[in-house]
């Protein structure tokens, strides 16, 4: 029992630090986006922690954790509404002593915000509040939690032998996927592209964009150290050595090609950097060396560059780079366990198949859940409303009332 206190006592602490991470997200979002748009940005955030916590109680945790039965196809099953413990619930019989019932749920619970959380930065600026949430409320309670179903609930990609240790492809990926047909659907910003050649729109908030990455490397803490699922000493301190290495490689590599790609020590480009190393290294931070780790994580950091500019080329408008960072980075981080994990059983050809199954899934379940939304409701903002900036006409606020920039 002493054992279960020490383990559950860890898992509680990475619980609050992948909750931490959502002031991560928010201060991201905010800081590489207009001031104009700020509340926004901030209550699609807070909109999307507390009703996906609502949502994984009422049927996302018994979607993605079923017990898929004996001889199951794996692809879809339901436990039930609600969180009732077990009998062994609060034991060490209960996940192998690792944590109790009620800290499983909430553990994986701020899992199931994350993927939304994406969408919301690469949306930006220019999509409606109220379809952004209706997108929220499927994506986070049905979409998310049957997709964790096949590896995280041991459905068909489980048996099969992919591996995804905490989420390069079933949070990371999942999202950008999301994100990128939202992009698509969307449009890109007024502005944002002048006579087919991708112009800049800063962000209003540098310092606190900067801030946010820190908060998320540190969030990382938890994301990744938690689910090693026990505070089991040797796993937890070599997760957190790869976890660290990743980012410096992708943030130090980042900023090294986009300095001799465009002659200029950018900021955002090494902060992008950190993230893509993290993302990168999530799907096997477990099962990698440190020199394994930084090679990831510096690759991860070439992509970001390349992908950041291949967006723009096909002229997607991501104001924080979402696609590139969670998108990229994700499918290279799974692909990359198929490469350097130090478990044999780990194969490329079953990592492309697991990639290639979040791919279909959420790129057809995205599209149909946003492209009914804009023939319905529609998802744009007007023109006039996108000008003068969401936060006075969805919100009627401002979010710095006695300092105002003078904005386009």
């Amino acid at each position: 029992m002493e054992l279960l206190t020490t383990n559950n006592v860890w898992m509680m602490i990475c619980t609050a630090l992948v909750f931490f991470m959502h002031t991560g997200f928010a201060f991201l979002e905010i800081g590489l986006t207009r001031q104009k748009n700020t509340i926004n940005i901030l209550f699609k955030n807070i909109f999307i922690i507390t009703v996906g916590l609502l949502l994984y109680y009422i049927g996302g945790f018994n979607l993605m954790y079923p017990g898929f039965a004996e001889g199951s196809a794996g692809f879809f099953d339901f436990a039930g509404f609600g969180i009732a413990a077990p009998e062994n619930g609060m034991t060490p019989e209960y996940a192998d002593g690792g944590y109790t019932w009620w800290t499983d749920f909430l553990f994986q619970g701020m899992f199931a915000a994350t993927a939304a959380t994406i969408v919301s930065g690469a949306v930006a600026e220019r999509m409606k509040i109220g379809p952004f949430m209706i997108f929220t409320v499927i994506y986070v309670g049905l979409i998310y939690p049957i997709a964790g179903s096949w590896k995280w609930g041991g459905g068909f990609l489980d048996q099969m032998g992919f591996y995804d240790f905490a989420g390069s492809t079933l949070v990371h990926s999942v999202g950008g996927w999301a994100a990128l047909v939202a992009v698509w659907l969307l449009g890109a910003r007024i502005g944002k592209f002048k006579d087919g050649k991708p112009q800049a729109i800063p962000g209003h908030n540098i310092p606190l964009a900067t801030a946010g990455v820190l908060i998320l490397w540190l969030g990382w803490f938890g994301f990744n150290g938690g689910s090693v699922l026990s505070a089991d000493p040797e796993l937890t301190s070599l997760t957190l050595v790869t976890t660290c290495l990743a980012a410096a490689a992708g943030g130090v590599v980042a900023a090294l090609v986009s300095f001799i790609k465009y002659k200029n020590l950018d900021l955002t480009m090494f902060l992008n950097g950190i993230l893509g190393g993290l993302v990168g290294i999530t799907a096997g931070a477990d099962v990698m060396t440190p020199e394994s780790a930084i090679i990831i994580g510096a690759i991860a950091g070439v992509l970001i560059v390349f992908a950041v500019a291949f967006v723009d080329a096909i002229k997607l408008d991501d104001p924080v780079g979402a696609i590139a960072v969670h998108l990229i980075c994700g499918i290279w981080g799974t692909l990359a366990v198929g490469i350097f994990s130090t478990n044999p059983e780990h194969t490329f050809l079953i990592q492309l198949t697991g990639v290639g199954c979040y791919a279909a899934f959420c790129i057809v379940s995205s599209f149909l859940i946003i492209f009914t939304l804009k023939k319905t409701v529609g998802i744009r903002v007007s023109e006039k409303e996108e000008l003068e900036g969401l936060d006075a006409h969805e919100h009627g606020m401002d979010a710095y009332s006695d300092f105002r920039l003078n904005e386009d």
